[in-house]
């Protein structure tokens, strides 16, 4: 699913308008879809108090068409409409949408009047994706209406909170229904916290717009793209079929996190599952699944598909060396975290061909970039896309929304996860999901890739669900792990 700019969103717009379908009947459509949101979410209608507020702009005439649009269809026990300007100042299809439902007999308010503090939804149409700045005047005042000053209701907003923006003040709704596509807004913190429940609807743009320059937008990653790697798998497969994860780390006394990326990838589904280590750490790992098996690490790597390099692997020189020349000469692809990442950081190092996925969290990025933790958080995005195209790697940029960027500058946002994972080993279950992902689908690389990434942020979330955000440990993860497989095959 693409994630579009504002300006991205007025061109599509723009181009829908120019291939014939008027801009009138994409309010419309708008206004249905919304209208259906509500009927599925807060049945019966007929029950409910609404308040629509609306602003002048093509947001409010959203509203104006939902306020006709509910009043056709449902009655419901109140509907009051407020316009936050004076009409005057309504324009095109907001000024045509005033017009029609004035027909319908249906007043509209200029200000909050005391009984409508007893709705119980109120439909947020003030501000729109035209916003620039924080919200301010007229706009602020009536943001900090609905948020204070209706406190049985819930707020729905229309295609954007009203003064969503990184400052200032914005409605804060319990859900968001935004049209054609999400906006960059909507999932990406800080703001992504802001929206409530996120939906996306579509109104009538042709699907092919959104597939114009796809290499330089978003897209949010999701079950839809790679649900059918978890279909039931043949009846007569074998452990052969499904991939060798060689996992290079567990350096004396780090074994714990050799053996956790090793455990993640047999979880996964991984059929075979080595660890190269130190010998002192062999029985550290097996004691964690007897069914890994070990090795050195300068053993052959025999017939491996895939190698998690890093978890564990400690910062030795003779072992530092040892990561660089693996991650350049290596025909197998790669999944390098950790001390792999540390490394590999400051050295002018590229992507030798196969597939290099790097897992960094912002302080490995900072190290690897040649910046600060400060400069990644303030433009996540960029350096993401910038450094996979640069080094030629697929980069996983952990954190709030990870992001992953392939090297011809598509990025994906990961919308999963929670700061319950915000504990030690986190990354190296990641690390070994991903190898075991990719172990098994060498021929859907990019779907399996974005599975792992999905599935361990989902584990995440129902692991805190069960056990608070204060009590889930790494190992955790795996025990939700199939719940979250369930969940993204259905």
């Amino acid at each position: 699913m693409k994630v579009l700019t504002a300006e991205q969103m007025r061109e599509i717009d723009r181009r829908t308008i120019e291939a014939g379908v008027p801009s009138l009947i994409l309010m419309e459509n708008a206004a249905c879809r919304f209208v259906e949101f509500l009927e599925r979410h807060y049945a019966p209608l007929e029950k409910q108090r609404i308040v629509i507020l609306c602003g002048k702009g093509n947001n409010g005439g959203d509203g104006l068409a939902i306020a006709r649009q509910i009043r056709l269809r449902c009655r419901p026990a109140a509907l009051d409409v407020v316009l936050a300007w004076p009409p005057e100042e309504l324009r095109g299809d907001a000024e045509a949408n005033y017009r029609m439902l004035n027909l319908l007999g249906v007043p509209v308010h200029r200000g909050i009047e005391p009984r409508m503090r007893a709705a119980t939804l109120v439909v947020d149409a003030l501000l729109g994706t035209g916003l620039a700045g924080p919200a301010r005047g007229v706009a602020l005042d009536f943001i900090r209406e609905m948020n204070r000053g209706f406190p049985g209701a819930q707020i729905v907003s229309v295609d954007m909170p009203s003064g969503l923006c990184e400052e200032g003040e914005s409605v804060l709704p319990a859900h968001t229904v935004t049209f054609t596509a999400p906006k960059v807004e909507q999932v990406l913190p800080p703001t992504c916290d802001r929206v409530g429940q996120l939906h996306v609807v579509e109104i009538g743009t042709p699907p092919e717009m959104l597939e114009r320059d796809a290499s330089l937008w978003l897209s949010l990653s999701g079950p839809a793209r790679f649900r059918r790697l978890f279909e039931p798998r043949p009846r007569g497969a074998h452990k052969g079929d499904f991939g060798h994860v060689l996992v290079v780390g567990g350096a004396e006394g780090k074994g714990g996190a050799a053996a956790m990326a090793g455990w993640a990838a047999l979880k996964a589904g991984a059929g075979l599952v080595t660890v190269a280590c130190a010998e002192a750490e062999r029985r550290t790992v097996t004691s964690l699944a007897a069914e890994l098996m070990t090795q050195g690490w300068f053993d052959d790597p025999g017939e491996k598909d895939i190698v998690a390099l890093g978890p564990g692997l400690g910062r030795d020189p003779e072992l530092v060396s040892f990561a660089q020349r693996m991650f350049a000469q290596s025909a197998l692809p790669m999944v390098v975290d950790a001390d792999g990442l540390n490394a590999l950081a400051g050295t002018a190092f590229r992507g030798p061909g196969p597939w290099r996925v790097l897992t960094p969290h912002p302080g490995e990025m900072a190290r690897l970039a040649g910046c600060t933790s400060v400069d990644i958080q303030a433009d996540r995005l960029g350096i993401a896309r910038r450094f996979a195209m640069e080094r030629h790697v697929v980069l996983v940029l952990k954190g709030q929304r990870t992001l992953v960027a392939f090297p011809d500058g598509r990025v994906f946002v990961n919308p999963t996860g929670t700061p319950a994972m915000a504990t030690a080993g986190s990354g190296d279950i990641l690390t070994g999901m991903i190898a075991g992902l990719l172990a098994q689908w060498p021929d859907h690389r990019e779907e399996a890739l974005l599975a792992a990434v999905w599935l361990h942020g989902r584990a995440g979330e129902l692991a805190a669900a069960e056990l608070t955000e204060s009590c889930v440990t790494a190992t955790d993860l795996l025990r939700h792990l199939p719940a979250a497989i369930r969940e993204a095959a259905a």
